[in-house]
C-alpha cells in the first residue's frame, strides 16, 4: 500500500496539498440501535437520522433552509448519541464505496438536529474553510483513482480506514476550478428541478379532467416550457448551434455564412466561404493574443513580424501570419509567469505542433493558397475536397470552444465614480451570429480605466482585457452594417479589414494608437 501522505494532485509545477487532518477532524459515529430509539412518530424534540442512502444531492439543507424536499420524509429518532450530530459545514461520507467512489455531502444550514449512522464518516472543520474549497475536496474524494489504492478492496467493496483518511493530502483551494465545479452542481439541480416538473406533469395528466381530449390539451399547455427547454439544451449537442449562438460576432456570422452555402449547390461558394471562415477564425485568435501579450508585455517573433508586416510592408497579415502567431505563442516569453486561468494559455494551446487541430489549419492553409491562385479545384471544387475542407474547419471551431466562455464586449459609455473607485459600464455582448444585441451594464474595479467606444474580451471570470487597437468596430462604410476590423495593407496604403465579411477601406481609427503599439 502507498505512503496514504503521497500528494494525489497531479501536476508538476503544483506544491502538495494539505493533510485532510489539517483541515478536518475525522469523527466516526457509534452504532445505533433504531429498534431502540427510532421514534414511531415525530415530536418537537425528535432528532433526523441520516442513512448512507440519503447522501443523494451534494449539500444535505432542509426544506426551511433549502430545497431538499425529502429531508422530513426520512427516519426519525427519540435520541442520539453526541458524536453522532452533525452541524452546518460537515462533510458526510459514507465508509464503504464500489467501483463509482464514495457518496459524499455537505452539510448546509439545519434548523434542527440531526444524526448519522455508523456507516458514515463525519469530516468537521477545524480551521477556517474557505468558500468553494469543500466542494473541490469532495470531488476529490469522490472522483481520485488513487484514493482507492489506500483502502482495502473486499469482492469490489472498498472500506474506508480513518487513520488513512486523516494522513490523505488533498487540493489546495483553487477558486476557479471549485467555480467551475459550483456551476455544474447548479446545472445538475437545475436539470433535476425540471425532470421532476415533467415527472409531476405526467402523474397528474387527469389531474383536472377525466376527459382525455381535455387531458390531451390541458398537457400541451402546461408542457411547453418542458418541451422548448429540451430542445433547446438537445440543440447544445450540435457544435454548429455553439458556433452560431455562442461565438463572438464575427465567428458566429461567418459559420452561419457555411452552413447556408453548404445547404445550397454552389459548390464554389461554399468552400470560399469554408476558406473565409477558418482564415476569420485564425485571425480573431491571433489578434486576440496580440491584445493580450501588448497588455501583459509579452513578445515573441510571429507577434513581430506581424507588427513588422503592417507598420512596413506593402501587403498585409494571411492565413500564414496568424497561423505562425498561434503555434508561436505557447513558447513566448513570460507566457508561463501569467496565472493558469489567464486566457492567453488556451489561445496558446490552439495549435499545439502536431495537434490534429495544427495539422487542419495546415491542410486549409494549403487550400486558401491552392485556392486563391487558381493552382486546384478548378473549375469546381470537388465534392470531396469540400467535404474535407468543412471537417477540418469544424475540427478548428472544435477546438477553439473555450471562446464560447468568453465574451467580445463593445463598450458603449463609462461612468466613474471617483468615492467607490469603480466604474459603470454600459456595453453591447457581441456574442451570436447577429450584431444588434441588448445594452447591458455592469460595474468594475481597478487599476486600469475601461474606454468607451473600444472592445473588450471578457474571460471566465469577467475580467476585461483591452483589445484596441488590435481589433475595433463601427459601422460598415461598404454594407453599412456594424462590423469588427483589424489593421491590414493593400499595395502599401493601409486599410481596415472587417472579420465577418472582408470588406476593407483606408484606416479611420487613430494611427497614433498603433504606433503605440508597433503597427504603425
Amino acid at each position: 500500500m502507498p505512503d496514504p501522505a503521497m500528494p494525489l494532485t497531479g501536476g508538476q509545477a503544483s506544491a502538495p496539498g494539505p493533510l485532510l487532518s489539517d483541515l478536518y477532524q475525522v469523527i466516526v459515529p457509534r452504532a445505533i440501535k433504531f429498534a431502540e430509539v427510532g421514534a414511531t412518530q415525530r415530536t418537537a424534540d425528535s432528532v433526523r437520522y441520516l442513512r448512507p442512502r440519503d447522501l443523494h444531492a451534494p449539500s444535505i439543507v432542509d426544506p426551511e433552509n433549502g430545497d431538499d424536499s425529502d429531508f422530513d420524509e426520512g427516519e426519525w429518532l427519540t435520541e442520539a448519541p453526541p458524536q453522532n450530530l452533525i452541524q452546518a459545514g460537515d462533510i458526510l461520507m459514507v465508509n464503504a464505496f464500489g467501483s463509482r467512489g464514495p457518496r459524499l455531502s455537505l452539510v448546509g444550514p439545519i434548523r434542527i438536529r440531526t444524526a448519522v449512522s455508523f456507516a458514515l464518516l463525519v469530516l468537521r472543520p477545524i480551521v477556517p474553510i474557505e468558500p468553494g474549497h469543500p466542494r473541490l475536496i469532495m470531488a476529490f474524494l469522490r472522483s481520485s483513482p488513487q484514493l482507492r489504492r489506500l483502502f482495502t478492496s473486499m469482492h469490489g467493496v472498498f472500506r474506508i480506514s480513518p487513520r488513512a483518511l486523516r494522513g490523505l493530502r488533498v487540493p489546495s483551494r483553487d477558486d476557479a476550478l471549485s467555480a467551475v465545479l459550483g456551476e455544474l452542481d447548479f446545472a445538475g439541480d437545475q436539470m433535476a428541478r425540471w425532470h421532476q416538473e415533467a415527472e409531476n406533469l405526467v402523474d397528474d395528466v387527469f389531474g383536472e379532467s377525466e376527459d382525455p381530449l381535455e387531458a390531451r390539451r390541458s398537457i400541451i399547455r402546461a408542457g411547453q416550457l418542458i418541451r422548448l427547454r429540451a430542445d433547446a439544451a438537445a440543440q447544445l449537442d450540435d457544435p454548429g448551434y455553439i458556433a452560431r449562438t455562442r461565438f463572438p460576432y464575427p465567428l458566429a456570422q461567418r459559420w452561419r455564412e457555411v452552413e447556408a452555402r453548404m445547404s445550397t449547390d454552389d459548390r464554389d461558394r461554399a468552400y470560399k466561404a469554408v476558406l473565409d471562415a477558418a482564415e476569420a477564425l485564425l485571425g480573431f485568435c491571433a489578434l486576440l493574443v496580440a491584445g493580450l501579450a501588448q497588455e501583459t508585455g509579452i513578445t515573441f517573433k510571429a507577434l513581430k513580424s506581424l507588427k513588422n508586416k503592417i507598420s512596413t510592408q506593402p501587403g498585409g497579415p494571411g492565413f500564414g501570419d496568424w497561423t505562425r502567431i498561434l503555434q508561436q505563442a505557447a513558447s513566448a516569453t513570460g507566457a508561463a509567469g501569467l496565472d493558469a486561468d489567464h486566457p492567453f494559455h488556451e489561445l496558446a494551446a490552439l495549435l499545439v505542433e502536431g495537434s490534429d487541430a495544427d495539422q487542419a489549419a495546415t491542410r486549409l492553409a494549403g487550400r486558401r493558397n491552392n485556392h486563391a491562385h487558381g493552382r486546384a479545384n478548378e473549375p469546381l471544387p470537388t465534392p470531396g475536397a469540400l467535404a474535407d475542407a468543412f471537417t477540418d474547419l469544424a475540427l478548428l471551431f472544435e477546438r477553439a470552444r473555450f471562446l464560447a466562455d468568453w465574451s467580445l464586449l463593445h463598450v458603449t459609455s463609462v461612468n466613474w465614480d471617483r468615492l467607490s473607485a469603480s466604474e459603470t459600464l454600459g456595453y453591447r455582448r457581441l456574442t451570436g451570429d447577429h450584431p444588434v444585441v441588448p445594452t447591458a451594464t455592469m460595474v468594475v474595479t481597478g487599476a486600469d480605466r475601461i474606454e468607451a467606444g473600444s472592445l473588450y474580451l471578457a474571460d471566465r471570470d469577467q475580467n476585461l482585457h483591452p483589445l484596441r487597437p488590435f481589433l475595433t468596430c463601427e459601422i460598415c462604410e461598404a454594407c453599412s452594417s456594424w462590423s469588427i476590423f483589424h489593421a491590414d495593407k493593400e499595395n502599401g496604403q493601409l486599410i481596415q479589414r472587417s472579420l465577418e465579411h472582408g470588406h476593407n477601406y483606408p484606416y479611420r481609427g487613430n494611427e497614433a494608437a498603433l504606433r503605440t503599439v508597433g503597427l504603425r
